[in-house]
Formats: C-alpha cells, sequence, structure tokens
C-alpha cells in the first residue's frame, strides 16, 4: 500500500472540508473532525485501521506511527463486536438490507426494509461502505459506513458498525484498499 504523505493528506483534507462546508446540518466537536495525529501506538502498523470505542475514534495508520483520525458512532450495547477483520469489498453508495436479528430487535422500524433499500442519501449506510470479514472469508455483517445522522457521532447508538460522517467516510474511502486489516478495539467504559 502507498501512503500519502502529510502534505498530500492536509491538503486532500483541506479540499474534503471545502467542498463540504455546510453539507451537515450538525456541526461536530473539533476532537471528531479528521485530524493527523502522533498514536505512540507501537504495535499498530502502517495501512491497518483501529476503531477504539471508548474515545469514538477510528485510526488509519502511518508509516511514521501517525495516523489520520477520525470521529465515528459505534454499537450500542450489547451490538458492538471487536476483533479483528479484513475490508473485503468497498461500495459507494451501498445497497443495504437490515439483517433478521435487527428486524427480530425491532420490527417497527426495520421489517419494511427485509427487502432491501437502494443506495442514497437516505440509507442508513451513507455514502460509502467498507465491509469487515471475519479470518474465514466470511461476511460479518459489520461495516465502517457512512451516516446521514452526523448527530449520532461521539456515542455509542449502531447495530454493531462503526459509522462516520458522510463526507468523513468519502474521505477515508479512497485512502482503504480491500485486503486493509481492521482492529475493533474491545470496550472499557462505554455501554
Amino acid at each position: 500500500m502507498t501512503l500519502p504523505t502529510r502534505r498530500h493528506v492536509l491538503a486532500g483534507l483541506a479540499a474534503t472540508l471545502a467542498t463540504s462546508a455546510g453539507a451537515h446540518s450538525v456541526t461536530l466537536p473539533d476532537r471528531f473532525l479528521p485530524t493527523r495525529v502522533k498514536t505512540a501506538r507501537t504495535g499498530w502498523l502502517p495501512g491497518e485501521i483501529h476503531v477504539v470505542p471508548d474515545d469514538f475514534f477510528l485510526y488509519l495508520m502511518y508509516e511514521d506511527g501517525s495516523a489520520l483520525r477520525y470521529g465515528v458512532g459505534v454499537g450500542r450495547k450489547g451490538l458492538y463486536e471487536p476483533g479483528v477483520f479484513t475490508v473485503a469489498r468497498k461500495a459507494e453508495w451501498p445497497w443495504w438490507r437490515p439483517t433478521p436479528a435487527m428486524i427480530k430487535r425491532d420490527p417497527g422500524k426495520y421489517a419494511r426494509y427485509k427487502d432491501g433499500m437502494k443506495g442514497g442519501p437516505n440509507n442508513p449506510l451513507g455514502a460509502r461502505a467498507l465491509y469487515l470479514y471475519d479470518g474465514q472469508g466470511r461476511d460479518t455483517y459489520l461495516r465502517i459506513h457512512g451516516t446521514n445522522a452526523p448527530s449520532t457521532i461521539g456515542s455509542a447508538v449502531s447495530n454493531g458498525c462503526a459509522r462516520l460522517t458522510n463526507d468523513h467516510v468519502k474521505d477515508l474511502y479512497p485512502r482503504v484498499p480491500v485486503g486493509t486489516r481492521v482492529v475493533l478495539h474491545p470496550k472499557v467504559t462505554t455501554a
């Protein structure tokens, strides 16, 4: 994986944020905006993604130990699944269908979508999705995806996935090739 230089990352972020200014009706706290940071994490390898649910951050690691950090929303109590996964597929404006477990938990909300929903601004997966597969090559139904509800960034409300604003997932998406290793770290302090 060829990683961009700091100058390329900052230029790309500036362009993305400039073109998306005003796209959200919700203003995110500065800490949840994409930021290049030093992580001091020696075990986090370049090219990997790490989601730290207690802090509500996703980190895309670079060779110098720094990372591009994004604010995320994560799975609510009992639905967040830590582990090591692989991005096996990517999609722009992805099609979505609730899992049988989602329909069973909340049929009033999800049963009407049992046959799926085409991609678009009202789709819960948002503008982009990274599909996480397990070590045996099976779809886990976990996603890193956009959201049409940016106010949920920084909270544990999803059905298990990690969500970014649509603008931020559009920025992340081209930086992550199929085959990327993703670590969803365990929750320690959040419900």
